[in-house]
C-alpha cells in the first residue's frame, strides 16, 4: 500500500499545477474583471471561480466548504459575490481563462497527440472518482466535459484535485484539527511559513489561541514547532488523504497511471516554467 500511495501523491503533484493556473494566470484577471469583479486582489475572483459549480452560495456555506479560510475573510470577499454576475457566467469565464492560457503557453503543442492521450486518461480517472460526501468534487464532476483536449485535461485535474481536497478535510476532522489548527499544525512541520498561511485570513489572536490549544494537546513544543506526536499526527493526516484519493488511480490501473504520469511531464514542466505559481504554497507541495 505504501508504494501505491506514493503514486497517488505523485499524481497530485503533477496535476495540481495544471489545475491551479486558473487562479494565477493574467487571463483570469482580464476575464473576471470583465465580469465586474474587483481584481486588485485575487480573492473575489478566486472565490467566484471555485464556488461557481456549487451555485450562488452565501459566505457561510462557502466558509464551511473551504474549511481553512477564516470565516471573516470569506464574508469580506463573498458577501456580494453573486450580485456581480451569475455562476453560469463564471463557469464560462473559467474555460476561457484556461483556453487562452494554455494556447499561449503551449503554442503548437496544444494539438499534440500526447496531450490528447493524457486528457483521456485523466478523464477516465476523474470519472472513477466517488464523490459521495465531497461537495466540491461532485459539483465539478457534474459539469459538461469540454470538447478540446487541453480543456478536458484541465477539468479532469480540477475534479481530481477537489476530490482529494474534500478527502483531506475529512482527514483533518478525524484528526481533531479545526480550521485554524489545521494551518498552525501544518506550518509547525515546515509545510510553509506562517506568512504564507496568513493568506487564509486568521488574525494573530486566533493563530495564537490555536497554537496554545495544540501545545496543550502535546502537538507543539515550547518554541511552536511540531512535537514528535504532532509530526506523527500530520503524517497520519497525509497518509489518510492519500488513501482517500486513491480510488480513481486504482480504477485507472498502475500501467495507465504510469503512462499518464509520463505524458504529463512535458506539460507540468511548461506550467512550472511559466513562473506563475508560487514556490511556497499552503498545500505544502514539495515539502510534505
Amino acid at each position: 500500500m505504501a508504494e501505491e500511495l506514493k503514486s497517488v501523491r505523485r499524481m497530485w503533484h503533477l496535476l495540481e499545477p495544471l489545475h491551479a493556473v486558473l487562479y494565477y494566470a493574467p487571463e483570469a484577471t482580464e476575464e473576471l474583471g470583465t465580469l465586474g469583479y474587483q481584481v486588485e486582489e485575487r480573492w473575489p475572483a478566486y472565490f467566484a471561480c471555485r464556488t461557481a459549480p456549487l451555485g450562488p452560495l452565501g459566505p457561510g456555506p462557502i466558509a464551511a466548504a473551504f474549511y481553512s479560510f477564516a470565516p471573516a475573510m470569506v464574508r469580506r470577499h463573498t458577501a456580494g459575490l453573486w450580485s456581480t454576475t451569475d455562476p453560469e457566467a463564471v463557469l464560462a469565464a473559467r474555460l476561457r481563462v484556461v483556453d487562452r492560457f494554455y494556447r499561449r503557453l503551449l503554442g503548437e503543442r496544444i494539438a499534440a497527440p500526447e496531450l490528447a492521450e493524457a486528457a483521456e486518461l485523466a478523464r477516465s480517472a476523474a470519472l472513477a472518482a466517488d464523490c459521495a460526501g465531497r461537495p466540491l468534487a461532485a459539483a465539478n464532476a457534474a459539469l459538461p466535459w469540454p470538447d478540446e483536449p487541453h480543456l478536458r485535461l484541465w477539468q479532469a485535474a480540477l475534479v481530481l484535485r477537489e476530490h482529494r481536497g474534500d478527502g483531506h478535510l475529512a482527514a483533518l476532522l478525524v484528526a481533531g484539527l479545526d480550521p485554524v489548527e489545521s494551518l498552525v499544525s501544518f506550518a509547525a512541520i515546515g509545510a510553509a511559513s506562517e506568512k504564507t498561511f496568513a493568506s487564509r485570513g486568521w488574525g494573530a489572536a486566533e493563530w495564537g489561541a490555536a497554537r496554545e490549544r495544540l501545545t496543550a494537546r502535546g502537538l507543539l513544543g515550547p518554541d511552536g514547532s511540531a512535537s514528535e506526536e504532532g509530526r506523527a499526527l500530520r503524517a497520519r493526516v497525509e497518509r489518510e488523504t492519500d488513501a482517500l484519493a486513491a480510488a480513481p488511480w486504482e480504477a485507472l490501473g498502475a500501467e495507465r497511471t504510469a503512462r499518464l504520469a509520463d505524458l504529463l511531464g512535458e506539460f507540468w514542466v511548461a506550467v512550472l516554467g511559466s513562473g506563475l505559481l508560487p514556490r511556497e504554497n499552503t498545500l505544502g507541495i514539495g515539502r510534505v
